[in-house]
Protein backbone atom coordinates (compact mmCIF):
# COMPACT_ATOMS: atom_id res chain seq x y z
CA UNK A 1 0.00 0.00 0.00
CA UNK A 2 2.84 2.30 -0.64
CA UNK A 3 0.61 5.29 -1.83
CA UNK A 4 1.03 8.91 -1.30
CA UNK A 5 -1.42 11.76 -1.98
CA UNK A 6 -1.82 13.30 -5.37
CA UNK A 7 -0.20 16.91 -5.14
CA UNK A 8 -2.14 17.78 -7.84
CA UNK A 9 -5.25 18.55 -8.66
CA UNK A 10 -5.72 16.07 -11.61
CA UNK A 11 -7.67 12.55 -11.39
CA UNK A 12 -5.89 9.46 -11.02
CA UNK A 13 -8.79 8.19 -13.77
CA UNK A 14 -10.59 10.33 -16.01
CA UNK A 15 -13.23 8.34 -17.69
CA UNK A 16 -14.75 10.11 -21.20
CA UNK A 17 -17.82 9.40 -23.18
CA UNK A 18 -17.87 5.29 -22.04
CA UNK A 19 -20.48 3.63 -23.94
CA UNK A 20 -20.91 -0.42 -23.46
CA UNK A 21 -23.85 -2.54 -25.65
CA UNK A 22 -24.84 -5.69 -24.93
CA UNK A 23 -26.66 -7.80 -27.90
CA UNK A 24 -27.42 -4.46 -29.04
CA UNK A 25 -28.78 -2.77 -25.74
CA UNK A 26 -26.91 0.17 -24.78
CA UNK A 27 -26.47 0.09 -21.16
CA UNK A 28 -23.94 3.12 -20.73
CA UNK A 29 -24.23 5.96 -23.35
CA UNK A 30 -20.94 8.81 -22.98
CA UNK A 31 -20.33 8.53 -19.31
CA UNK A 32 -17.76 10.54 -17.55
CA UNK A 33 -16.03 9.84 -14.63
CA UNK A 34 -13.09 11.29 -12.46
CA UNK A 35 -11.46 9.41 -9.67
CA UNK A 36 -9.07 11.75 -7.36
CA UNK A 37 -6.46 10.24 -4.73
CA UNK A 38 -8.11 10.25 -0.95
CA UNK A 39 -11.40 10.29 -2.01
CA UNK A 40 -14.74 8.22 -2.02
CA UNK A 41 -16.52 8.91 -5.16
CA UNK A 42 -20.07 7.36 -4.66
CA UNK A 43 -21.89 5.68 -7.59
CA UNK A 44 -25.73 5.89 -7.09
CA UNK A 45 -28.65 4.69 -8.96
CA UNK A 46 -31.58 2.34 -9.67
CA UNK A 47 -30.87 -1.33 -10.51
CA UNK A 48 -30.02 -0.92 -14.73
CA UNK A 49 -28.54 2.15 -13.97
CA UNK A 50 -25.23 1.22 -16.18
CA UNK A 51 -23.31 1.64 -12.20
CA UNK A 52 -21.76 -2.04 -11.98
CA UNK A 53 -20.59 -2.33 -15.87
CA UNK A 54 -18.91 1.12 -15.26
CA UNK A 55 -17.34 -0.34 -12.21
CA UNK A 56 -16.19 -3.26 -14.59
CA UNK A 57 -15.12 -1.40 -17.19
CA UNK A 58 -12.56 0.42 -15.05
CA UNK A 59 -11.16 -2.45 -13.36
CA UNK A 60 -10.96 -4.49 -16.54
CA UNK A 61 -13.99 -7.34 -16.48
CA UNK A 62 -15.52 -5.59 -19.81
CA UNK A 63 -14.00 -3.47 -22.20
CA UNK A 64 -15.80 -0.48 -23.79
CA UNK A 65 -17.25 0.33 -27.03
CA UNK A 66 -16.40 3.48 -27.40
CA UNK A 67 -14.91 6.21 -24.60
CA UNK A 68 -11.30 6.66 -23.11
CA UNK A 69 -9.79 6.21 -19.95
CA UNK A 70 -7.01 7.58 -18.63
CA UNK A 71 -4.75 6.60 -15.93
CA UNK A 72 -2.17 9.56 -14.60
CA UNK A 73 -3.44 10.93 -17.63
CA UNK A 74 -1.82 8.48 -20.21
CA UNK A 75 -5.03 6.46 -21.88
CA UNK A 76 -4.73 3.19 -20.54
CA UNK A 77 -7.00 -0.48 -22.09
CA UNK A 78 -7.94 -3.05 -20.15
CA UNK A 79 -8.72 -6.45 -21.63
CA UNK A 80 -8.62 -8.48 -17.95
CA UNK A 81 -8.51 -8.17 -14.75
CA UNK A 82 -5.04 -8.86 -13.97
CA UNK A 83 -4.27 -5.78 -16.35
CA UNK A 84 -6.03 -3.38 -14.30
CA UNK A 85 -4.58 -4.67 -11.16
CA UNK A 86 -1.07 -4.35 -12.73
CA UNK A 87 -1.71 -0.99 -12.65
CA UNK A 88 -3.04 -0.45 -9.47
CA UNK A 89 -6.60 -0.47 -10.06
CA UNK A 90 -8.98 -3.76 -8.24
CA UNK A 91 -12.55 -4.28 -7.16
CA UNK A 92 -14.24 -5.94 -4.26
CA UNK A 93 -17.39 -7.57 -5.66
CA UNK A 94 -21.19 -7.72 -3.83
CA UNK A 95 -20.50 -11.83 -3.82
CA UNK A 96 -17.01 -12.05 -2.13
CA UNK A 97 -14.26 -14.14 -4.34
CA UNK A 98 -12.49 -15.84 -1.76
CA UNK A 99 -11.60 -19.43 -1.27
CA UNK A 100 -12.92 -20.80 1.88
CA UNK A 101 -10.88 -24.16 2.55
CA UNK A 102 -7.66 -21.46 2.08
CA UNK A 103 -5.89 -19.55 4.55
CA UNK A 104 -6.19 -15.83 5.14
CA UNK A 105 -3.09 -15.57 3.91
CA UNK A 106 -3.47 -17.70 0.99
CA UNK A 107 -6.30 -15.93 -0.39
CA UNK A 108 -4.47 -12.47 0.44
CA UNK A 109 -1.60 -13.94 -2.08
CA UNK A 110 -3.56 -16.05 -4.55
CA UNK A 111 -1.80 -15.83 -7.43
CA UNK A 112 0.98 -13.54 -6.25
CA UNK A 113 2.43 -15.80 -3.59
CA UNK A 114 6.10 -14.84 -2.12
CA UNK A 115 8.39 -17.81 -3.60
CA UNK A 116 12.04 -18.81 -1.99
CA UNK A 117 13.96 -21.55 -3.15
CA UNK A 118 11.52 -22.63 -5.38
CA UNK A 119 8.92 -22.85 -2.67
CA UNK A 120 6.04 -20.83 -1.62
CA UNK A 121 7.51 -18.49 1.46
CA UNK A 122 4.73 -19.03 3.40
CA UNK A 123 6.30 -17.51 6.69
CA UNK A 124 6.89 -14.18 4.30
CA UNK A 125 3.31 -14.26 3.26
CA UNK A 126 1.88 -14.74 6.71
CA UNK A 127 4.11 -11.75 7.71
CA UNK A 128 2.86 -9.77 4.93
CA UNK A 129 -0.66 -11.03 5.14
CA UNK A 130 -0.14 -9.67 9.40
CA UNK A 131 1.45 -6.27 8.08
CA UNK A 132 -1.38 -5.73 5.71
CA UNK A 133 -4.14 -6.28 8.02
CA UNK A 134 -2.01 -3.72 10.74
CA UNK A 135 -1.98 -0.99 8.39
CA UNK A 136 -5.61 -1.75 7.88
CA UNK A 137 -6.09 -1.21 11.53
CA UNK A 138 -7.50 -4.96 11.76
CA UNK A 139 -6.16 -6.84 14.83
CA UNK A 140 -7.68 -10.77 15.49
CA UNK A 141 -7.57 -12.13 12.06
CA UNK A 142 -4.90 -15.02 12.12
CA UNK A 143 -3.36 -15.09 8.59
CA UNK A 144 -3.52 -19.06 8.84
CA UNK A 145 -7.39 -18.97 9.32
CA UNK A 146 -9.41 -20.56 6.91
CA UNK A 147 -11.35 -18.21 5.21
CA UNK A 148 -15.00 -20.17 5.88
CA UNK A 149 -14.67 -19.65 9.59
CA UNK A 150 -14.49 -15.85 9.11
CA UNK A 151 -17.69 -13.60 9.44
CA UNK A 152 -18.62 -11.65 6.37
CA UNK A 153 -17.37 -8.71 7.42
CA UNK A 154 -13.89 -10.15 8.43
CA UNK A 155 -14.29 -11.69 4.68
CA UNK A 156 -14.61 -8.60 3.52
CA UNK A 157 -11.18 -7.45 5.24
CA UNK A 158 -9.69 -10.04 3.31
CA UNK A 159 -10.74 -9.11 0.05
CA UNK A 160 -9.66 -5.21 0.55
CA UNK A 161 -6.07 -6.83 2.25
CA UNK A 162 -6.05 -9.09 -0.88
CA UNK A 163 -6.03 -5.40 -3.53
CA UNK A 164 -3.75 -3.74 -1.29
CA UNK A 165 -1.31 -6.51 -1.65
CA UNK A 166 -0.94 -5.53 -5.25
CA UNK A 167 -0.18 -1.54 -4.18
CA UNK A 168 -3.84 -0.73 -5.18
CA UNK A 169 -4.15 2.87 -6.17
CA UNK A 170 -8.28 2.85 -7.01
CA UNK A 171 -10.42 0.59 -5.31
CA UNK A 172 -13.71 0.19 -6.51
CA UNK A 173 -15.94 -1.62 -3.79
CA UNK A 174 -20.28 -2.84 -5.59
CA UNK A 175 -22.41 -3.25 -2.92
CA UNK A 176 -20.00 -3.67 0.54
CA UNK A 177 -22.46 -3.28 3.03
CA UNK A 178 -25.25 -5.21 1.76
CA UNK A 179 -24.37 -8.51 3.77
CA UNK A 180 -23.38 -7.06 6.77
CA UNK A 181 -24.76 -6.17 10.33
CA UNK A 182 -25.27 -2.93 11.64
CA UNK A 183 -22.10 -3.07 14.05
CA UNK A 184 -19.89 -4.61 11.24
CA UNK A 185 -21.22 -1.53 9.10
CA UNK A 186 -19.01 0.62 11.05
CA UNK A 187 -15.98 -1.42 10.81
CA UNK A 188 -16.33 -0.95 7.04
CA UNK A 189 -16.81 2.98 7.40
CA UNK A 190 -13.34 3.31 9.04
CA UNK A 191 -11.33 0.71 6.79
CA UNK A 192 -12.75 2.91 3.61
CA UNK A 193 -11.73 6.04 5.80
CA UNK A 194 -8.55 4.69 6.41
CA UNK A 195 -8.02 3.92 2.45
CA UNK A 196 -8.64 7.57 2.11
CA UNK A 197 -5.83 8.30 4.46
CA UNK A 198 -3.37 6.60 2.46
CA UNK A 199 -4.23 8.35 -0.37
CA UNK A 200 -6.27 5.24 -2.83
CA UNK A 201 -9.49 6.91 -4.31
CA UNK A 202 -12.30 4.57 -3.49
CA UNK A 203 -15.42 4.16 -6.09
CA UNK A 204 -18.28 3.76 -3.89
CA UNK A 205 -21.48 1.62 -5.05
CA UNK A 206 -24.14 1.48 -2.76
CA UNK A 207 -28.22 1.96 -2.60
CA UNK A 208 -28.00 2.64 0.86
CA UNK A 209 -28.21 6.47 1.15
CA UNK A 210 -27.33 6.91 4.76
CA UNK A 211 -24.19 5.64 4.09
CA UNK A 212 -23.29 7.27 0.84
CA UNK A 213 -23.73 10.43 2.79
CA UNK A 214 -21.60 9.10 5.76
CA UNK A 215 -18.47 8.28 3.40
CA UNK A 216 -18.29 9.66 -0.01
CA UNK A 217 -16.92 13.29 -0.80
CA UNK A 218 -18.37 13.23 -4.03
CA UNK A 219 -21.57 11.76 -5.79
CA UNK A 220 -22.51 10.66 -9.32
CA UNK A 221 -25.61 9.91 -10.25
CA UNK A 222 -26.66 6.99 -13.39
CA UNK A 223 -29.98 6.88 -14.56
CA UNK A 224 -30.84 4.94 -17.88
CA UNK A 225 -27.16 4.28 -18.82
CA UNK A 226 -26.64 8.24 -18.82
CA UNK A 227 -24.78 10.47 -16.56
CA UNK A 228 -27.34 12.54 -14.43
CA UNK A 229 -25.04 14.76 -12.03
CA UNK A 230 -21.59 14.61 -10.70
CA UNK A 231 -21.33 16.81 -7.70
CA UNK A 232 -19.58 17.03 -4.13
CA UNK A 233 -21.73 15.17 -2.07
CA UNK A 234 -22.34 18.20 0.44
CA UNK A 235 -23.68 20.10 -2.27
CA UNK A 236 -26.69 17.61 -2.04
CA UNK A 237 -29.78 16.39 0.03
CA UNK A 238 -31.25 13.44 0.24
CA UNK A 239 -34.37 14.31 -1.37
CA UNK A 240 -32.45 15.89 -4.06
CA UNK A 241 -30.43 12.92 -4.36
CA UNK A 242 -33.45 10.73 -4.68
CA UNK A 243 -35.17 13.28 -7.22
CA UNK A 244 -32.21 12.64 -9.40
CA UNK A 245 -32.10 8.81 -9.25
CA UNK A 246 -35.81 8.12 -10.02
CA UNK A 247 -37.23 11.45 -10.90
CA UNK A 248 -39.61 11.39 -7.41
CA UNK A 249 -38.89 13.52 -3.90
CA UNK A 250 -38.06 10.83 -1.24
CA UNK A 251 -41.32 11.73 0.51
CA UNK A 252 -43.26 10.40 -2.71
CA UNK A 253 -41.86 7.13 -2.30
CA UNK A 254 -43.96 5.91 0.83
CA UNK A 255 -47.95 5.19 0.10
CA UNK A 256 -50.37 7.25 2.09
CA UNK A 257 -50.85 5.87 6.17
CA UNK A 258 -53.76 4.34 7.35
CA UNK A 259 -56.35 6.43 9.12
CA UNK A 260 -57.54 4.95 12.58
CA UNK A 261 -61.20 4.96 11.16
CA UNK A 262 -59.53 1.99 8.71
CA UNK A 263 -57.78 0.20 11.05
CA UNK A 264 -59.57 -3.25 12.50
CA UNK A 265 -59.28 -5.04 15.33
CA UNK A 266 -55.77 -5.48 17.06
CA UNK A 267 -54.20 -8.76 15.61
CA UNK A 268 -51.02 -9.15 17.65
CA UNK A 269 -50.69 -8.38 20.96
CA UNK A 270 -47.88 -9.52 23.41
CA UNK A 271 -48.09 -9.08 26.71
CA UNK A 272 -45.17 -9.34 29.32
CA UNK A 273 -43.42 -11.11 26.88
CA UNK A 274 -39.30 -12.02 27.28
CA UNK A 275 -36.46 -14.32 26.98
CA UNK A 276 -32.66 -14.07 27.62
CA UNK A 277 -32.49 -10.66 25.09
CA UNK A 278 -36.16 -9.11 25.90
CA UNK A 279 -37.85 -8.15 29.05
CA UNK A 280 -41.53 -6.75 29.65
CA UNK A 281 -42.40 -6.72 25.97
CA UNK A 282 -46.23 -5.07 25.79
CA UNK A 283 -47.50 -4.14 22.05
CA UNK A 284 -50.37 -4.45 20.27
CA UNK A 285 -50.97 -4.12 16.48
CA UNK A 286 -54.03 -3.67 14.63
CA UNK A 287 -55.29 -5.00 11.18
CA UNK A 288 -54.72 -2.68 8.65
CA UNK A 289 -51.48 -1.24 10.94
CA UNK A 290 -48.21 -1.47 9.87
CA UNK A 291 -45.91 -0.37 13.64
CA UNK A 292 -41.91 0.38 13.25
CA UNK A 293 -39.67 -1.32 15.53
CA UNK A 294 -36.63 1.46 16.34
CA UNK A 295 -33.48 1.22 17.72
CA UNK A 296 -29.74 0.66 18.28
CA UNK A 297 -28.08 -2.36 16.78
CA UNK A 298 -28.78 -5.21 19.56
CA UNK A 299 -31.50 -3.02 21.30
CA UNK A 300 -34.05 -5.57 20.62
CA UNK A 301 -35.87 -4.92 17.28
CA UNK A 302 -34.80 -8.43 15.26
CA UNK A 303 -34.63 -10.01 18.60
CA UNK A 304 -38.64 -9.42 18.77
CA UNK A 305 -39.15 -10.48 15.40
CA UNK A 306 -37.29 -14.06 15.80
CA UNK A 307 -39.38 -14.52 19.03
CA UNK A 308 -42.30 -13.82 16.83
CA UNK A 309 -41.73 -16.02 14.05
CA UNK A 310 -40.99 -18.96 16.35
CA UNK A 311 -36.95 -18.90 15.87
CA UNK A 312 -35.54 -17.94 19.41
CA UNK A 313 -39.30 -18.09 21.52
CA UNK A 314 -40.23 -15.82 24.40
CA UNK A 315 -39.93 -17.45 27.83
CA UNK A 316 -42.59 -15.65 29.80
CA UNK A 317 -45.65 -13.60 28.62
CA UNK A 318 -48.38 -14.38 26.49
CA UNK A 319 -48.96 -13.98 22.83
CA UNK A 320 -52.64 -12.95 21.47
CA UNK A 321 -53.42 -13.18 17.41
CA UNK A 322 -57.21 -12.19 17.33
CA UNK A 323 -57.80 -12.50 20.55
CA UNK A 324 -56.80 -16.34 21.03
CA UNK A 325 -53.93 -16.89 22.78
CA UNK A 326 -50.89 -19.22 21.08
CA UNK A 327 -47.60 -21.19 21.94
CA UNK A 328 -45.11 -19.88 19.43
CA UNK A 329 -42.52 -22.65 19.86
CA UNK A 330 -41.14 -22.97 16.13
CA UNK A 331 -41.22 -21.24 12.78
CA UNK A 332 -43.86 -23.91 11.96
CA UNK A 333 -46.17 -23.55 14.80
CA UNK A 334 -45.81 -19.61 14.27
CA UNK A 335 -46.80 -20.35 10.68
CA UNK A 336 -49.75 -22.51 11.93
CA UNK A 337 -50.69 -19.65 14.17
CA UNK A 338 -51.29 -17.17 11.05
CA UNK A 339 -47.58 -15.52 11.28
CA UNK A 340 -45.06 -14.66 8.96
CA UNK A 341 -41.71 -13.67 9.50
CA UNK A 342 -39.04 -12.03 6.85
CA UNK A 343 -35.90 -12.22 8.08
CA UNK A 344 -33.21 -9.71 7.57
CA UNK A 345 -31.02 -12.50 5.62
CA UNK A 346 -32.47 -12.63 2.51
CA UNK A 347 -30.10 -14.89 0.71
CA UNK A 348 -28.64 -16.64 3.32
CA UNK A 349 -32.24 -17.49 5.21
CA UNK A 350 -35.05 -15.83 2.97
CA UNK A 351 -34.11 -18.00 -0.50
CA UNK A 352 -32.80 -21.21 -2.03
CA UNK A 353 -30.47 -19.29 -4.48
CA UNK A 354 -30.31 -22.30 -6.82
CA UNK A 355 -34.02 -23.11 -6.81
CA UNK A 356 -36.68 -21.98 -8.86
CA UNK A 357 -39.46 -18.77 -8.36
CA UNK A 358 -41.85 -20.88 -7.90
CA UNK A 359 -40.00 -23.82 -5.46
CA UNK A 360 -38.67 -20.52 -3.23
CA UNK A 361 -42.11 -19.15 -3.54
CA UNK A 362 -43.97 -22.28 -2.11
CA UNK A 363 -40.99 -23.29 0.70
CA UNK A 364 -42.70 -22.15 3.14
CA UNK A 365 -46.22 -23.46 2.46
CA UNK A 366 -44.70 -26.97 1.57
CA UNK A 367 -42.74 -27.23 5.28
CA UNK A 368 -45.65 -26.23 7.37
CA UNK A 369 -48.48 -27.73 5.61
CA UNK A 370 -47.07 -30.50 3.61
CA UNK A 371 -47.81 -31.62 0.06
CA UNK A 372 -47.30 -29.98 -3.40
CA UNK A 373 -50.15 -28.81 -3.77
CA UNK A 374 -51.34 -28.68 -8.29
CA UNK A 375 -53.79 -25.83 -7.38
CA UNK A 376 -51.22 -23.82 -5.07
CA UNK A 377 -48.32 -23.95 -7.60
CA UNK A 378 -51.06 -22.25 -10.16
CA UNK A 379 -51.76 -19.73 -7.39
CA UNK A 380 -48.31 -18.86 -6.76
CA UNK A 381 -48.15 -18.29 -10.38
CA UNK A 382 -50.79 -15.54 -10.03
CA UNK A 383 -49.26 -14.79 -6.82
CA UNK A 384 -45.75 -13.32 -8.39
CA UNK A 385 -47.55 -12.09 -11.48
CA UNK A 386 -50.03 -9.54 -9.04
CA UNK A 387 -46.50 -8.82 -7.17
CA UNK A 388 -44.28 -7.89 -10.45
CA UNK A 389 -41.89 -10.15 -9.83
CA UNK A 390 -39.41 -9.71 -13.19
CA UNK A 391 -38.22 -13.05 -14.02
CA UNK A 392 -38.11 -14.80 -17.48
CA UNK A 393 -40.72 -17.99 -15.98
CA UNK A 394 -41.28 -19.11 -12.87
CA UNK A 395 -38.73 -21.97 -13.32
CA UNK A 396 -35.95 -19.18 -13.30
CA UNK A 397 -33.21 -19.64 -10.74
CA UNK A 398 -33.86 -17.04 -8.64
CA UNK A 399 -30.20 -16.01 -7.92
CA UNK A 400 -30.33 -14.91 -11.38
CA UNK A 401 -33.14 -12.01 -10.49
CA UNK A 402 -32.32 -8.69 -9.20
CA UNK A 403 -32.44 -8.02 -5.48
CA UNK A 404 -35.96 -6.07 -5.33
CA UNK A 405 -37.25 -8.83 -6.98
CA UNK A 406 -35.51 -11.78 -4.80
CA UNK A 407 -37.00 -9.43 -1.92
CA UNK A 408 -40.25 -9.88 -3.74
CA UNK A 409 -39.97 -13.32 -3.77
CA UNK A 410 -39.13 -13.59 -0.36
CA UNK A 411 -42.27 -11.65 0.49
CA UNK A 412 -44.57 -14.05 -1.83
CA UNK A 413 -42.67 -17.32 -0.52
CA UNK A 414 -44.96 -15.79 3.01
CA UNK A 415 -47.87 -14.45 1.32
CA UNK A 416 -48.55 -17.75 -0.02
CA UNK A 417 -49.70 -18.66 3.80
CA UNK A 418 -52.17 -15.94 3.69
CA UNK A 419 -50.77 -14.51 6.72
CA UNK A 420 -52.81 -12.42 9.60
CA UNK A 421 -49.68 -11.00 10.69
CA UNK A 422 -46.32 -9.95 9.24
CA UNK A 423 -43.43 -9.34 10.39
CA UNK A 424 -40.33 -7.76 8.60
CA UNK A 425 -36.83 -7.05 9.15
CA UNK A 426 -35.08 -4.93 6.94
CA UNK A 427 -37.32 -5.45 3.96
CA UNK A 428 -35.47 -3.60 1.44
CA UNK A 429 -31.74 -4.09 2.44
CA UNK A 430 -29.70 -4.27 -0.52
CA UNK A 431 -32.45 -3.08 -2.96
CA UNK A 432 -32.70 0.01 -4.91
CA UNK A 433 -34.54 3.07 -4.18
CA UNK A 434 -37.01 2.14 -7.33
CA UNK A 435 -37.59 -1.22 -6.20
CA UNK A 436 -38.17 -0.13 -2.38
CA UNK A 437 -40.64 1.91 -3.25
CA UNK A 438 -42.74 -1.11 -5.20
CA UNK A 439 -41.71 -3.25 -1.28
CA UNK A 440 -44.17 -0.20 0.34
CA UNK A 441 -46.38 -0.27 -2.15
CA UNK A 442 -46.96 -4.08 -1.59
CA UNK A 443 -47.12 -3.37 2.54
CA UNK A 444 -48.87 -0.89 2.47
CA UNK A 445 -51.66 -2.57 0.44
CA UNK A 446 -51.06 -5.72 1.99
CA UNK A 447 -52.01 -3.54 5.14
CA UNK A 448 -55.39 -2.40 3.65
CA UNK A 449 -56.37 -5.95 2.88
CA UNK A 450 -56.18 -5.98 7.04
CA UNK A 451 -53.02 -7.84 7.45
CA UNK A 452 -50.63 -6.71 10.52
CA UNK A 453 -47.34 -5.68 10.37
CA UNK A 454 -44.75 -5.14 11.91
CA UNK A 455 -41.52 -3.19 10.14
CA UNK A 456 -37.97 -3.33 11.10
CA UNK A 457 -35.58 -1.49 9.11
CA UNK A 458 -31.88 0.59 10.01
CA UNK A 459 -32.74 3.51 7.65
CA UNK A 460 -35.01 5.72 9.72
CA UNK A 461 -36.06 7.99 6.90
CA UNK A 462 -37.90 4.54 5.52
CA UNK A 463 -38.99 3.32 8.71
CA UNK A 464 -40.41 6.94 10.15
CA UNK A 465 -42.17 6.71 6.74
CA UNK A 466 -43.93 4.03 6.43
CA UNK A 467 -44.81 3.63 10.17
CA UNK A 468 -48.62 4.65 11.10
CA UNK A 469 -46.91 4.38 14.85
CA UNK A 470 -43.22 3.79 15.71
CA UNK A 471 -42.31 2.10 19.08
CA UNK A 472 -38.02 2.37 20.15
CA UNK A 473 -36.41 0.02 22.11
CA UNK A 474 -33.79 0.07 24.15
CA UNK A 475 -31.40 -2.18 26.30
CA UNK A 476 -33.94 -5.14 25.47
CA UNK A 477 -37.19 -2.88 26.55
CA UNK A 478 -39.58 -0.89 24.96
CA UNK A 479 -38.74 2.67 25.60
CA UNK A 480 -41.46 4.43 24.37
CA UNK A 481 -43.59 5.02 21.82
CA UNK A 482 -44.06 7.85 19.11
CA UNK A 483 -47.48 8.75 16.69
CA UNK A 484 -46.72 8.92 12.56
CA UNK A 485 -44.19 11.02 10.85
CA UNK A 486 -41.77 11.64 13.97
CA UNK A 487 -38.55 13.03 13.48
CA UNK A 488 -35.27 11.44 13.59
CA UNK A 489 -34.45 12.99 16.59
CA UNK A 490 -37.03 12.35 18.49
CA UNK A 491 -36.48 8.63 17.67
CA UNK A 492 -32.81 8.48 18.59
CA UNK A 493 -33.47 10.25 21.72
CA UNK A 494 -35.45 7.28 22.86
CA UNK A 495 -32.84 5.16 21.45
CA UNK A 496 -30.01 6.38 23.22
CA UNK A 497 -32.14 5.81 26.65
CA UNK A 498 -31.17 9.39 27.38
CA UNK A 499 -35.08 11.20 27.78
CA UNK A 500 -38.36 9.52 28.58
CA UNK A 501 -41.02 8.86 25.78
CA UNK A 502 -43.09 12.26 26.39
CA UNK A 503 -39.74 14.26 26.65
CA UNK A 504 -39.08 12.91 23.14
CA UNK A 505 -41.90 14.00 21.53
Amino acid sequence: MAVTRLTAQEPIVRMRGITKRFLGNTVLQGVDLDLYAGEVHALVGENGAGKSTLMRILAGVHTADEGRVELDGRPVSFSAPRQAQAAGISIVHQELNLLGDRTVAENVFLGSEPVRYGRVDRRRMESDTVALLEELGVVGISPRTLVRRLSVAQRQVVEIAKALSSDVRVLAMDEPTAALADNEVELLYRLVRRLCDHGIAVLYVSHRLVEVFALSHRITVLKDGMLVISRPSGGLTGDELVRHMVGRSFEALFPPRAKDSELGATRLRLSGCGNEKLRDIDLEVRAGEIVGLAGLQGAGRSAIARAVGGSEPFTVGTVEVDGAPVRLRSPRAAVRAGIAYVTEDRKGEGLALRQSVRDNALLVRRAAFGGRSRGWSRGISKLLEAMTVVARSPDQEVRFLSGGNQQKVVLAKWLAVEPKVLVVDEPTRGVDVGAKQAVYELLRGLARSGVAIVMISSELPELIGMSDRVLVLHDGRIAGELPAGPTEEAVMRLATGHVTPKEAA
